[in-house]
């Protein structure tokens, strides 16, 4: 199974990237991850909603470009579908019994992600109705992915 992470903006934060790798570190038995990282658009604090579309299809822009077309896509956005790990790992497993090998994640940046780029995608993905920052989000989404692995395989993690 290949899973790639593409994501808007680089990682700052030390305690992520650590995060990060301690579960990529985890996920070699499991699958190959990649994360690819596209340009977040710079902007001002505030911005007016042209302003603002205009960002998200820059962005969105450049999402597309790198996404493989024999992708499954699940972009990460609070309108998606909200699962428990349980059901996400069925998901997951059901993908990969179907022939699926390749699954995209797409985390957008600070302003979420544009309409083309959500259309593009399969199965949209809530974690919540929360925001979180997308950087963070990716430690959330790597540590799933690996509590998905450990639910399929019945191995002990998940609690």
């Amino acid at each position: 199974m290949n899973i790639i992470i593409l994501a808007v903006g680089k990682l700052k934060e030390k305690y992520i990237k650590d995060g990060i790798k301690e579960y990529e570190k985890r996920l070699k038995p499991y699958c190959r991850l990649d994360i690819i990282e596209v340009a977040e658009e710079k902007a001002p604090e505030t911005l007016s909603d042209s302003e603002k579309l205009q960002v998200l299809e820059k962005e969105g822009k450049r999402i597309l470009e790198k996404l493989n077309p024999s992708s499954f896509v699940i972009p990460l956005c609070i309108e998606g579908e909200q699962y428990s790990s349980e059901q996400m790992a069925q998901k997951m497993s059901s993908l990969m019994v179907s022939g699926t090998s390749h699954i995209t994640f797409i985390i957008g940046g600070s302003l979420g992600l544009s309409d083309e780029v959500k259309a593009r995608g399969h199965l949209k993905l809530s974690f919540s109705a929360f925001t979180f920052p997308h950087q963070l989000m990716r430690l959330i989404l790597v540590e799933q992915i690996y509590r998905w692995f450990k639910i399929m395989r019945g191995e002990p993690y998940h609690r």
